[in-house]
């Protein structure tokens, strides 16, 4: 799928090639993933409203089950496989801790820590210095959790173009609604089409959140 879109778009990556020696290296790396940031947008006060928020034991171990056994353990030293092995043995531990957290309005820092390990055994191009960080696996069933309880309560009025993120969807589909809106364009006569591929290299890490697609299109 992907090698079509860069056969069609004619997309070749651009790398510049990096080594330790490289006495610029500092200010590369600052440039190459602060080069969105002109701002800082103001943290806004936390709510002081509690939660009502809660999750039951049946919740929690149904989480606790769909844990991938081979995903890597976090800070804390808890593998996958122990949560899935001993769910019915912890599920009642832990929902008593999220309850509470989500009671608190506050997350152990335990939960909060990662391990940091690098990217990329060979380093090739600036972006291979962006660390991978391994979380807590419980931490990570806890955001399922809420994730789920947030997604169940948005509304139906989802732009349906939107494909990311949401379930019984993927690139495949987004795809062929595009290829399906174009083609019946061009069914037209003296009709033409044409596309704009936008690719943000780790978007989560470098899209700046008060950025307004309008504008850009504009």
């Amino acid at each position: 799928m992907w090698q079509g879109l860069q056969s069609i778009t004619d997309y070749k990556k651009k790398t510049s090639p990096v080594t330790d020696q490289d006495v610029l290296l500092p200010n590369r790396l600052n440039n190459f993933f602060a080069r969105f940031e002109d701002n800082t947008v103001p943290l806004t006060r936390p709510a002081t409203k509690t939660c009502g928020l809660s999750f039951t034991a049946a919740d929690v171990s149904k989480t606790f089950k769909r844990v991938n056994p081979r995903n890597a353990a976090g800070p804390d030293g808890i593998p996958s496989r122990v949560l899935r092995a001993c769910t019915d043995q912890l599920a009642g531990v832990f929902t008593d801790i999220f309850n509470q957290s989500l009671s608190q309005s506050a997350v152990p820092t335990c939960f909060k820590r990662a391990t940091i390990v690098p990217k990329k055994a060979k380093v090739t191009e600036l972006n291979d210095y962006r660390p991978v960080a391994l979380t807590s696996v419980i931490m990570k069933c806890f955001e399922r959790l809420v994730k789920d309880h947030i997604t169940s309560t948005l509304p139906d009025t989802l732009d349906p173009l939107q494909f990311a993120y949401r379930p019984n969807r993927s690139t495949d589909d987004a795809i062929a609604t595009t290829l399906h809106t174009a083609l019946t364009h061009l069914d037209k006569r003296n009709t033409y089409v044409r596309m704009l591929f936008i690719d943000y290299s780790s978007a989560f890490n470098t899209i700046s959140p008060n950025w307004d697609m309008r504008d850009f299109c504009s």
